[in-house]
């Protein structure tokens, strides 16, 4: 017995995916950890945000070579890795994330009134997390 294919059972499982909850959550965390790793590495070249350097640990900028700002542009080139590494391969991307963002933490926590930055950052950090475990259980399904 032949069966008769039709292009509506191939959109099926593109519909379901994109229709399931977990997925859009994926799609969501996915989309916001590429983007804005990369519009905030950008920034450190522009400082128009804000003062980029100042949130440099004044030990780091101790230890780093050059100025706060050089290390500002290092800071900026990794962080623009990391949004195509989210985009590209987001299994590998979203932990790189969570790892930046700890050593982000630990930078902020050793400045005076910067607490509330690093609490907010934790929070990413643990949102990156979740986009890292959603990217293992999606993986391998259409993900465009």
């Amino acid at each position: 017995m032949a069966s008769v294919s039709t292009g509506a059972t191939a959109a099926t499982p593109r519909r379901e995916l994109l229709a399931d909850p977990g997925y859009q959550a994926f799609a969501i965390l996915r989309t916001a950890f590429a983007v804005a790793p990369i519009l905030f590495g950008l920034d450190k070249f522009a400082n128009l945000l804000v003062d980029w350097p100042a949130y440099l640990a004044p030990w780091i900028d101790d230890v780093v070579p050059g100025s706060a700002q050089a290390a500002m542009y290092a800071v900026g080139v990794i962080e623009i890795v990391a949004g195509v590494a989210v985009a590209v391969a987001p299994r590998f991307g979203a932990w790189l994330v969570a790892g930046w963002l700890a050593g982000i933490i630990v930078n902020l926590l050793t400045i005076p009134d910067y607490y509330d930055i690093a609490l907010r950052d934790f929070g990413l950090l643990l949102a990156a997390v979740a986009l890292a475990r959603l990217a293992e259980h999606y993986h391998g399904k259409r993900e465009h």
